[in-house]
């Protein structure tokens, strides 16, 4: 391998066995369950005599999460991994980090590697933040002194001075992820691998990171990134990575990969699903079209009668966030209350002020200011067009680069005022 390769993946694959349960299998009683059993085993035995190979369930099911992956990262390079939910991006960082093993081929590193990944992976929960930091450091081949040296660093950049020597199974996800975060990036690993956790956290904390692995980059190591937001990619990214069903699907300079994704990007118009037990109040279906402005018809199913805030967040093409559209989220009298049941209702959002362009959306359902009743992972799509109005001479479009908000301005009764050339280069 190349000195100036740190990882490289040959024909990188990871198989998963899916087992399938029929539909008269889900609810048997005990003497179902036992006959049920009696028959695979006598099915096995036959499978034996005849030299057949067994397979355990009635239904199973080859699942390739990653199939022939091939990709070489270089020293210092900073690496987006791109893709749709379900697209391989966890499972591939899982491989990297040597969390799950490959089903196939190879993949070389060299350095040392910290993962950042989900929450609830790389601390031990009944040890203390303390304990944990040193475990973490121990895990990456360093020295106590080496650790201790950068202990005071951790814990000021993580904020959890007050809950060092506190079980880390009682931190918040968020208390989780600082910590976590600040441990994976200052005991200086050569390559810092950091999913889409940092979600977890506040807007504040999450410039931070980002900042911090500029800084790691900065040093010459090698980042790889894993993120929705197309907006960090971009500015964090030099070189990108595309996956698509488990394949890399475009790679190279960042820009290029992400105009990839951007244009096949499947652009949904409705989304359905159900409400889960545990929930208060669930989205179970939202259509989006425009026919002026954006307008969303929204079904709602509430376990019990509540009231709650219908927020909309808005992003461009690229992923930036343009605005939030709520009702109820800042004047409680706008609350929506929801009876027990399916409720529907429609909401309009005026596009009298965005670019023309593609925006995404995504809705959530919220007790302003304490929960989230539910999110809608899956982003809407829309394309909001306008014709030139009389006495125009343009239209502002978000591949002018101008940002997607048309902001309104006048100019102040009485304020233009005609003063000789000289007038202009003195003070005011």
């Amino acid at each position: 391998m190349s000195a100036d390769v740190v990882i490289r993946a040959e024909g990188l694959g990871k198989k998963y066995v899916i087992g399938h349960q029929t539909q008269s299998e889900r609810y048997t009683t005990l003497r179902d369950s036992v006959g049920r059993s009696l028959r695979a085993w006598g099915r096995s035995a036959r499978d034996i005599a005849a030299g057949r190979a067994i397979v355990s369930g009635d239904e199973t099911e080859e699942f390739w999460a990653l199939k022939d992956v091939n990709f070489e990262i270089r020293r210092g390079d900073v690496v987006g991994v791109i893709g749709r939910n379900g697209a391989g991006k966890s499972t591939l960082l899982k491989v990297l980090s040597r969390i799950t093993e490959p089903t196939e081929g190879r993949i070389t590193i060299d350095g040392r590697v910290a993962s950042l990944l989900e929450v609830g992976t790389g601390f031990h929960p009944e040890l203390s933040g303390r304990e944990n930091i040193f475990l973490n450091g121990a895990i990456l081949g360093m020295s106590r002194e080496e650790i201790r040296r950068k202990f005071d660093e951790i814990v000021a950049f993580a904020g959890v001075e007050k809950f060092l020597d506190t079980p880390v199974k009682r931190y918040s996800s968020g208390m989780y992820v600082r910590l976590a975060f600040a441990v994976a990036a200052h005991l200086e690993p050569e390559i810092l691998i950091v999913d889409e956790v940092l979600a977890v956290g506040d807007a504040e904390f999450q410039k931070k990171c980002l900042g911090k692995m500029q800084d790691v980059a900065g040093q010459g190591r090698t980042v790889l990134f894993v993120s929705h937001s197309m907006a960090a990619m971009r500015a964090l990214c030099q070189q990108g990575i595309l996956l698509t069903n488990g394949r890399i699907s475009a790679g190279g300079a960042i820009g290029r990969v992400l105009e990839h994704y951007e244009t096949r990007a499947e652009a949904l118009s409705e989304v359905v699903r159900q409400r889960q037990p545990m929930q208060s109040a669930a989205v179970t279906r939202a259509c989006v079209s425009v026919p002026g402005d954006i307008l969303l018809d929204i079904a709602i199913d509430a376990e019990r009668a509540l009231s709650c805030a219908v927020e909309i967040k808005v992003f461009d093409r690229a992923g930036a966030p343009v605005g939030l559209a709520s009702l109820g989220g800042w004047r409680p009298d706008e609350l929506v209350s929801l009876e027990p049941g399916c409720n529907e209702l429609a909401m309009t959002i005026p596009t009298a002020c965005l670019a023309t362009g593609t925006y995404r959306l995504i809705i959530a359902l919220t007790n302003p200011g304490f929960e989230y009743y539910d999110i809608v992972a899956q982003e809407l799509s829309v394309e909001v067009s306008r014709e030139m109005q009389l006495g125009e001479t343009r239209v502002l479009s978000q591949s002018e680069g101008h940002g997607a908000l048309r902001l309104p301005a006048s100019l102040a009764p009485g304020s233009l005022v005609t003063k000789g050339r000289a007038s202009c280069h003195s003070a005011a």
